[in-house]
């Protein structure tokens, strides 16, 4: 098993591309948060192309992606648009895609009904239900009170909209693409029915954040499925998708690098999130919330930006161990879960 090995180790500029395979271009997209980009990619049809996820919709990546229509894919037509899954920084542009130019979107069906229903879901203030479910979490009453102040994010504010209609890809499929035959793989955990590419012809994978070199997809529980278990989906997924990882396939990601040492990136990332739920198990001794969780599982000081974030990542942990049975839990009188390791 080798370790991971990183044939670019600079991305390229925006507007600009790098041919990492035959007919194979990686781009990268800004994006205003800490994780500060998004890799597409676009694969060569011949007379077209065919889009491997979107970017933000804002004015700047509308910009770049003209950039690069005229640039480096030489003005030939976008046909299609595969989305890996429904979160903004890779659907977001989908339906500009086909609205302007008349691509096909092809996508799994979850993705498409979430990315649809979260559409609709525009907010002016936070919902009761969300207020409960953070609170049921343990957050920071001082940060829950900001939120409560300030205007919701809204899926809305960075997705085109999705006119109706797509083209569904599932488990097993086979997709033609550049030349090559993609087999179809349906990760789970960092968002549920996750597409991945795995050629047949060549070395190839496209992971989107099923699978990222240096980084660990963010793994969360949201107020829509507060009693999703998202780490045991995850888990599950890297087991099953390290049945077909080989040293010498090159893993083309939604952020970060391409690299190579998939088997030996797979093994980290379960043993890194056993790991953590080790430590989380030893942590709750005394009963804690999932607010209170943040130093076994990241074991670094968590910031405002990244405090939402840490926060679903947390719920999903000490909720898996709920699930397991590996930890009981108590509402409190201020209607917070107080999760606490089971036989103690």
């Amino acid at each position: 098993m080798q370790g991971l090995r990183y044939p670019w180790e600079t991305p390229p500029e925006a507007g600009q591309a790098i041919e990492v395979a035959d007919g194979v271009l990686w781009m990268r997209l800004p994006l205003p948060m800490r994780l500060d980009h998004v890799n597409v990619y676009a694969l060569d049809d011949g007379d077209s192309w065919t889009i491997i996820d979107t970017g933000f919709d804002t004015g700047k990546t509308k910009n770049i992606w003209q950039s690069l229509l005229q640039g480096p894919l030489a003005g030939k037509p976008v046909d299609r648009v595969i989305v890996t899954h429904h979160h903004p920084d890779h659907i977001g542009l989908a339906g500009w895609f086909q609205q302007e130019f008349g691509s096909e979107l092809v996508t799994t069906r979850t993705a498409w009904l979430l990315g649809r229903m979260l559409m609709l879901d525009k907010q002016t203030v936070l919902p009761p239900e969300t207020i409960a479910f953070y609170r049921s979490a343990g957050m920071s009453e001082e940060i829950l009170q900001k939120r409560m102040t300030e205007k919701p994010f809204n899926f809305a504010d960075v997705v085109a909209d999705l006119p109706l209609g797509f083209t569904r890809i599932k488990q097993d499929d086979v997709i033609r693409i550049a030349g090559r035959d993609w087999d179809v793989h349906i990760g789970n955990g960092h968002a549920p029915e996750h597409a991945t590419f795995w050629s047949r012809d060549d070395n190839l994978v496209i992971s989107g954040d099923q699978i990222l070199s240096s980084i660990s997809p963010n793994i969360g529980v949201y107020p829509t499925e507060p009693m999703a278990d998202p780490v045991g989906e995850w888990l599950e997924a890297c087991e099953r998708l390290s049945l077909l990882a080989r040293d010498d396939q090159l893993v083309l990601g939604g952020h970060k690098l391409p690299f190579t040492g998939l088997p030996f990136r797979l093994h980290q990332l379960i043993e890194n999130h056993h790991g953590a739920l080790k430590r989380l198990v030893d942590y709750l001794d005394t009963p804690k919330s999932a607010g209170d969780c943040f130093a076994p599982l990241f074991k670094r000081k968590i910031g405002e930006t990244e405090y939402g974030l840490a926060l679903v990542e947390a719920i999903a942990h000490v909720s898996h161990l709920y699930q397991e049975g590996r930890a009981t839990r108590e509402l409190d009188a201020a209607g917070t879960y107080l999760y606490t390791r089971s036989g103690t």
